[in-house]
């Protein structure tokens, strides 16, 4: 077995009908820029009524369709931000509870220790996050996931990994394993996905290989290391 197998995101994908929310983060094979990448899918009718928007810089999820709104409250929020030399990519609104915690002097993991996983039972969703810390041309990046420890959601189980940036390579965490009801949880660590140099090329390949019936929505943003200019691509099924 070789652990440190890195797939495509196309490979990590197929047959996986319902992966959930995603995050990756990693850094392109020439070693010039960082990616990020985030997607949402949906199985529901209010969650597939759902679109990102770009406001200032930040990434929000909003109704496509505003009158057919069910329930906001785990759908509706703000999926990126930054703050300083950070960049904040969440499934939900811990986004914010991050970036708050930031500005008062908090950690990373030190912000997400007042949330748990989301209220949603029997699936009991976790809530992953991601952040980047740029600093003298180069980053590293973390990644969490909370998630319930036991099928009745009486605990919650807090994973924060450290990642050093390494050309080529990012990581990709994502809500579920797979499709199921209950939906099964994720299990171990982000998994390791190649990162291209194009943009283009990378959003095509994620967005092609996620189930045409459940996704909804993608986000992917690229930094030049050396410049800090970044250019980004978004798609929506609703448009």
């Amino acid at each position: 077995m070789n652990i440190y197998q890195i797939q495509t995101m196309a490979q990590r994908l197929e047959g996986n009908t319902y992966p959930g929310r995603g995050i990756v983060i990693g850094k392109t094979a020439d070693g010039k820029k960082s990616a990020v990448a985030y997607f949402i899918m949906g199985r529901s009718a209010n969650s597939r009524n759902r679109v990102f928007t770009e406001k200032d810089g930040a990434i929000f999820t909003e109704p496509f369709d505003a009158s057919k709104v069910e329930d906001p409250s785990l759908i509706i929020y703000a999926a990126l931000r930054n703050h300083e030399n950070k960049l904040i990519v969440t499934n939900g609104d811990q986004t914010d509870t991050i970036w708050e915690g930031l500005k008062a002097g908090k950690s990373f993991s030190e912000a997400l220790t007042s949330r748990e996983f989301e209220p949603d039972a029997p699936n009991l969703t976790p809530r992953i996050s991601g952040m980047l810390t740029f600093a003298d041309g180069d980053f590293t990046y973390e990644m969490s996931i909370l998630k319930s420890a036991d099928a009745e959601g009486t605990a919650c189980n807090r994973y924060t990994f450290s990642y050093p940036s390494l050309s080529g390579l990012g990581h990709f965490i994502h809500t579920y394993v797979c499709d199921g009801n209950p939906i099964p949880t994720f299990q171990g660590e982000p998994e390791r996905v190649a990162i291209p140099d194009d943009i283009d090329a990378f959003t095509t390949e994620v967005w092609n290989a996620l189930d045409e019936n459940n996704k909804i929505s993608l986000y992917v943003r690229y930094t030049d290391l050396a410049t800090g200019e970044s250019e980004s691509r978004m798609l929506n099924k609703n448009a």
